[in-house]
């Protein structure tokens, strides 16, 4: 049986890893869970040095989804972020948000709380669609991210 073009899009977006970091147990694991039924291959983080780590012994994510509640954003973190080729996804309130050192890198979205996981879900979704669109059809199968 012959699979439609939007099917076959959908099946190569399943390869996509996405990564979170939350500091917050619960919702982190309800994104994560939330990703995961729309076939995403996600990781979960507590602290943006446990990310940042993983990078040194894992395959980079095509997408970072950063909640900056309760997470030190100085400028080691901000430089740190602002050297990484995938896209990040910014989530936070009115005070993190407005911290100057956010001007140092484009993020690919900010969301400002409160948001919903469903929002979330759908945002970061749309994203991979448009990055999936820009990218050759094979390269985020392999170790690299696409861009």
């Amino acid at each position: 049986m012959l699979r439609d073009e939007s099917s076959s899009l959908h099946e190569d977006l399943r390869s996509f890893r996405v990564w979170i970091v939350d500091c917050e147990q619960w919702p982190r694991a309800c994104l994560r869970a939330e990703l995961i039924e729309r076939g995403y291959d996600v990781r979960g983080f507590v602290t943006i040095e446990s990310a940042l780590n993983a990078l040194k012994r894992a395959p980079e994510p095509h997408m970072l989804i950063l909640e900056l509640r309760f997470q030190p954003m100085d400028r080691r973190n901000i430089e740190a972020l602002g050297n990484l080729k995938f896209p990040i996804i910014l989530i936070g309130g009115t005070v993190e948000l407005n911290n100057p050192l956010l001007q140092l890198r484009r993020w690919e979205r900010v969301l400002k709380r409160p948001v919903s996981l469903g929002h979330i879900s759908d945002v970061v979704e749309k994203a991979i669609v448009q990055l999936a669109s820009r990218t050759p059809e094979t390269s985020h199968k392999g170790s690299s991210p696409p861009g």
